[in-house]
């Protein structure tokens, strides 16, 4: 059986990656900060609640140490982030643009740090990072996708950091299956519930990669439909 661990999935797509993961046969560890919120999303799916914040050394630690010691993973989601501000380019500052980042991509360099020897145990180590369009150059640039329709100088630029971590861990860890998903405009609290895709639609990038069982490529960018463009 697949043990996986999904950051941030008391809610939104962390929560639906969880539900579909366990539909499929998954052990899923649901991390959450919040202890209450991230029980009761445990409790309703069938999922594994852990406490988990990953902005803190201490607490992705012990959470590496709470999972090792029930059996192990083989599947690492990292889909915890924030959108940051939505303040003019002007308005934005120094710390904003700390606390999006230490919570977009300093935490993926904590989470994976603290699982690799749990994930080196596995038979089929994977990670997979949740990235977006958003961190796409040629998405930005492109007039046709609705990515090139927004100005978010901090979230954007994150999700470029993302993607790019994934393709040095993918080198870096060649053993392992390291991929990013871009979930697509998808409603959730992060845009407002604004997005023109389910949560389902939006958690089909997420699911390919997180089901393989160790094998395909690694170091790429995918999509609901596919490849997509760096």
């Amino acid at each position: 059986m697949t043990t996986t661990l999904i950051t941030g999935s008391n809610k939104g797509l962390g929560h639906e990656t969880a539900r579909r993961l366990i539909a499929a046969g998954h052990t899923v560890w649901m991390g959450a900060r919040d202890a209450t919120l991230g029980q009761k999303a445990a409790d309703t799916l069938g999922g594994k609640f852990v406490q988990l914040d990953v902005t803190s050394d201490s607490s992705v630690a012990e959470a590496a140490k709470t999972i090792a010691a029930a059996g192990g993973l083989d599947v690492l989601i990292n889909n915890a982030g924030i959108a940051g501000p939505m303040s003019p380019a002007e308005e934005l500052t120094s710390a904003d643009a700390l606390n999006v980042y230490g919570t977009n991509v300093v935490s993926i360099v904590r989470l994976t740090n603290a699982f690799l020897p749990v994930l080196r145990a596995s038979t089929a180590p994977t990670i997979v990072n949740v990235s977006s369009g958003l961190g796409s150059f040629d998405s930005v640039h492109d007039p046709e996708r609705i990515e090139s329709q927004v100005i978010a100088p901090l979230y954007t630029s994150s999700k470029s950091a993302v993607t790019m971590l994934t393709v040095q861990y993918a080198k870096a860890f060649p053993e392992m299956r390291i991929n990013a998903a871009d979930p697509g405009y998808t409603a959730t609290d992060l845009n407002g519930n604004n997005g023109t895709q389910t949560v389902q639609e939006g958690t089909d990038a997420i699911f390919d990669l997180a089901t393989r069982g160790g094998t395909g490529p690694t170091g790429t960018f995918i999509d609901r439909s596919g490849l997509a463009p760096f």
